[in-house]
């Protein structure tokens, strides 16, 4: 059926109206009120069916008129694949539970592999039982730390008292950062196209990540650049338990909330040391400079925080090409940074507090960032600077648009 014309359609609504076509067979993949998921959209409706990059009349929260019947063609003609998809999530979870399985969640874990499941195979035939066997083989079999195993080990009483030693003694032994001139100007000025790595190495050896932490105990400092609530630092207690969709900022992290998020990956975690290992370098690495261990880490924070001061209203450093001016006009070019900055009044506040604190997010995703590769000894070469300078703030504006999506459709809605 031909949808009554306006200028632009909510794209929830549109999605909703699509999926209440497909009837009962993706119940599975469907809230109570027969809306699709939130994982549904984001795993498996955004980007193997509507695929927004390759088409961009799909990304937005309002949709052109003239674009409404294709999105809803698109996820209707996708009604067959959905389906086997939600039969395979079915069968997927009952071999789960028949396991007992209970490590990560079932939706980020099989969404996609589902799809896949549902693209090859169709609906689930005399086999479905060993092939889904064999998916969470491949899922769970993988070799690395749980954190069913980091809880285990953090709060078992035969442990609590010597980690609480080592984070006192860590603690109470740490050494201010010696100050210093940190001079990452001409490192910046070209490590987009031509980074220097005698600039890099010498940045490295003469300890400037560890002088820019210098002032991070002072009150508001570490507040200001976004890695702590507190008004200074405080020694992190191990923990007792964490939720990825409720993690605090990064200084203000248990032991267990460090190491929570990439033990949730079953592809990140893979390599990684045992939980012993891990949780004592935790503990170290929560008490050096940035609360990261490699003087490599902590100089990509410091690029990182002078880079992306140009995204807080200051002047780029180091002429047009440089990092600072890059970030500045990838940040410029979004259309709904225009629109908090020209008519705030206009726009939810939740959104202009995402726009306005964009450099404290950005430097929490960077910290992130670094801190995930520590882990997995992934050290930052020069080479690799911009692109993780880059790659942080494309991921910021990501979930910014996202979640700009997410309040204009419920505005729309409502």
């Amino acid at each position: 059926m031909t949808i009554a014309r306006a200028a632009t359609l909510p794209r929830g609504a549109l999605v909703a109206r699509a999926w209440a076509g497909l009837g009962d067979a993706v119940a599975p993949l469907s809230n109570a009120a027969g809306r699709p998921l939130t994982r549904t959209v984001k795993l498996i409706l955004d980007p193997l069916v509507l695929r927004p990059v390759l088409n961009p009349e799909f990304a937005a929260g309002a949709i052109a008129a003239a674009h409404a019947d294709a999105l809803t063609s698109r996820i209707a003609d996708a009604g067959p694949v959905l389906a086997a998809t939600a039969s395979w999530f079915v069968v997927l979870k009952k071999e789960r539970r028949r396991r007992w399985i209970t490590e990560g969640n079932p939706q980020d874990l099989y969404f996609q592999r589902c799809f896949e499941l549902a693209t090859g195979h169709g609906e689930p035939g005399p086999d479905a039982a060993a092939v889904a066997a064999t998916v969470l083989e491949e899922v769970h079999g993988r070799e690395g730390p749980t954190v069913a195993a980091l809880r285990d080990f953090v709060t078992d009483p035969a442990n609590v008292d010597g980690l609480t030693r080592l984070l006192d003694t860590a603690w109470a032994d740490r050494v201010a950062p010696a100050p210093g001139p940190v001079a990452t100007s001409s490192f910046l000025a070209t490590c987009a196209v031509t980074p220097d790595r005698e600039a890099f190495r010498a940045l490295v050896t003469g300890l400037a990540g560890s002088a820019g932490a210098v002032d991070l105990d002072l009150p508001g400092v570490a507040r200001a650049h976004g890695l702590t609530d507190r008004d200074r630092p405080v020694r992190p207690g191990l923990g007792r338990g964490a939720s990825k969709a409720n993690l605090p900022k990064p200084f203000d992290r248990s032991i267990l909330e460090r190491l929570f998020a990439p033990l949730t990956n079953a592809f990140q975690r893979a390599g990684l040391a045992d939980v012993p290992t891990l949780v004592r370098r935790e503990i170290a690495r929560s008490a050096g400079p940035w609360q990261l261990a490699d003087e490599e880490s902590r100089l990509v924070v410091v690029l990182g925080r002078d880079a992306s001061a140009s995204l807080a209203g200051d002047a780029p450093v180091g002429g047009p090409g440089s990092a600072a001016a890059r970030l500045r006009s990838r940040w410029e070019r979004e259309a709904y940074v225009h629109r908090v900055l020209r008519m705030p009044s206009a726009v939810p506040p939740e959104v202009r507090a995402d726009v306005r604190g964009v450099r404290e997010a950005y430097l929490r995703r960077l910290w992130v960032r670094v801190h995930g590769r520590e882990l997995r000894h992934d050290t930052v070469t020069a080479d690799q600077v911009w692109d993780v300078l880059d790659g942080v703030l494309r991921s910021v504006i990501l979930d910014q648009r996202d979640r700009l999506r997410s309040v204009l459709e419920r505005e729309a809605v409502a």
